[in-house]
């Protein structure tokens, strides 16, 4: 199922048509060890670019990891279904009970490379994250917890705030897309 979900996702930009053509030819070489962090080089995750109704805020988590604003999401751990995987992920790092997707499609494809860093005691080496990305749409007077093994924070932004609060600058142009992606197909 993921293989065809990434195959049939319509690539807008130069970057993600690389990243759409190296992701697959991944695929190709790992077999559904991608789907796994057993395989130490690349696997894959999925994300939830979480928004409001109106499309005007985001929710966000705070990362212990990358002490940074931004996205919810995961590995997909042998998931085969990345959309369950983005849900599943929002879902447990901002406690809210119900979401649902903007489209059934996803929004973005990215190659994002992760430094090394300690996570539960472990060292993880330097590797990429074969990302697929799907909008989320919550409501936002439901009851946000902080998942405290992963985040520190959970809150909501407003998109015009958005760039202030990030401080991963490489991520950036990967949300300013997603708002892009979706305000077309919110409208």
């Amino acid at each position: 199922m993921y293989r065809e979900q990434i195959k049939n996702f319509k690539a807008t930009t130069i970057q993600e048509k690389a990243d759409k053509k190296a992701i697959l030819e991944y695929i190709d070489l790992m077999g559904d060890d991608i789907l796994n962090r057993s395989s130490r080089l690349a696997h894959l995750t999925s994300s939830g670019f979480i928004m409001n109704r109106s499309l005007t805020k985001t929710l966000m988590i705070h990362h212990n990891i990358y002490d940074a604003w931004g996205w919810t999401g995961g590995h997909a751990d042998g998931d085969r279904d990345l959309l369950d995987v983005a849900i599943k992920e929002a879902l447990e790092e901002t406690g809210i009970s119900k979401i649902e997707p903007l489209t059934q499609e996803m929004i973005t494809l990215d190659i994002i490379p992760v430094p090394a860093h300690i996570k539960r005691g472990e060292y993880v080496n330097v590797h990429l994250h074969l990302n697929t990305t799907y909008v989320l749409i919550a409501e936002e007077d439901e009851i946000l917890t902080i998942k405290e093994d992963e985040n520190s924070g959970v809150k909501w932004i407003p998109i015009e705030e958005m760039e202030a609060e990030v401080n991963e600058p490489e991520m950036i142009p990967i949300y300013r897309k997603i708002v892009e992606k979706a305000k077309a197909l919110g409208n």
